[in-house]
């Protein structure tokens, strides 16, 4: 019975820090979490004490209310030591967002990816007034419904800048295999991918810390979506694929530091859920598929819930996610409707 307990999940804090406050979760850890104005309202974020400075791990949407509460993490929990560096997992805002914050008026070196800095630069300084004619085009595609589309098109577009900091010229950029150094431990560096591209994880080599990013969660799966940027893109397939190669580095002991949700450990056990879950999802969205319908009616087999307007975005670029993968396997094919939608089923 012990061995199938240490194999289980388990939580070692049920309560997250309040903001502004840290918990130390290892010998110099330190886990804070800043909110987040969406339906998963927080992001976790982790300082590493260094001995004359932290390394800070992810930095919250940039707003004026984000950067009150890092001057009180400072102040407090980082008792005035300098951040020197701050690591980006992944190019998304509430992980990047206050990175050029970090460079521009604390004097931090930004390290992450090339693929996270690039996308992360690019898109600060693509600024949308009007909505572009390549996104209504992929949300007709994925067959959004006509009330949704109306009401986005009615309102300036989000942009990347809305929530991420002007990021200044330069960076130091980690890759596949690279051995880093912070919080008085060395650390192998594991990309993955699917959720964001060349999306980083850090795995210590001292003790049984490991820093997940969104690329692994404790109780929920990442959101893993296609955009208008890519619109045959087949993240599932780059998920899938990461999560199978980093599934052999993972031990029960390791306590695994997520970008959202609690802390954990049983990591073994939780890679293999996020991968039987989704192959579960693919196979009952093929079943879905013996009738022709558009992404917009596929949230049913992936979702198991209703979804709401606050997730509709999200649950629209994760169907057609799944189904481009299936497409691409050749498990369906997949037609123009006359409203511009594509809709897919099954092959036979």
């Amino acid at each position: 019975m012990d061995g199938v307990q240490s194999l289980a999940m388990r939580y070692p804090w049920e309560e997250p820090p309040a903001a502004g406050e840290a918990i130390e979760v290892a010998e110099g850890v330190l886990w804070m979490r800043l909110p987040l104005p969406m339906k998963l309202d927080h992001v976790n974020v982790y300082a590493l004490d260094d001995g004359d400075g932290w390394t800070v791990i992810d930095t919250g949407f940039s707003s004026n209310k984000t950067r009150r509460i890092w001057d009180q993490l400072m102040t407090g929990p980082l008792a005035g030591k300098p951040v020197r560096r701050v690591v980006a997992t992944h190019h998304h805002p509430d992980h990047i967002g206050n990175a050029g914050w970090f460079q521009s008026e604390h004097g931090a070196e930004l390290v992450t990816t090339r693929t996270a800095w690039l996308f992360a630069r690019m898109l600060t300084l693509d600024v949308q007034e009007t909505w572009p004619e390549e996104t209504l085009d992929y949300y007709r595609s994925a067959g959004m419904a006509a009330e949704v589309l109306t009401k986005r098109m009615a309102e300036r577009p989000f942009n990347f800048a809305d929530m991420v900091y002007p990021m200044p010229l330069g960076f130091t950029r980690i890759k596949q295999d690279d051995v880093f150094r912070m919080g008085g431990r060395d650390w192998d560096v594991h990309m993955g991918s699917g959720h964001a591209p060349e999306h980083a994880t850090f795995w210590s080599r001292d003790d049984d810390l490991v820093i997940t990013g969104d690329q692994i969660l404790s109780s929920i799966s990442p959101n893993i979506g296609v955009y208008a940027t890519e619109p045959m893109a087949d993240p599932v397939a780059e998920w899938l694929e990461a999560c199978e190669r980093l599934a052999p580095l993972a031990r029960p002991e390791h306590l695994t530091l997520g970008g959202h949700k609690l802390p954990f450990t049983g990591l073994p056990i939780r890679m293999r859920q996020l991968i039987d879950n989704h192959h579960g999802a693919l196979a009952r969205l093929l079943d879905h598929l013996d009738t022709p319908k558009p992404a917009s009616d596929c949230f049913a087999p992936l979702f198991k819930r209703s979804i709401g307007e606050g997730e509709y975005g999200l649950a629209l670029v994760e169907a057609v996610a799944h189904l481009n993968h299936l497409y691409h396997i050749g498990s369906v094919t997949r037609t123009r409707r006359a409203d511009g939608a594509w809709v897919y089923q099954r092959k036979g």
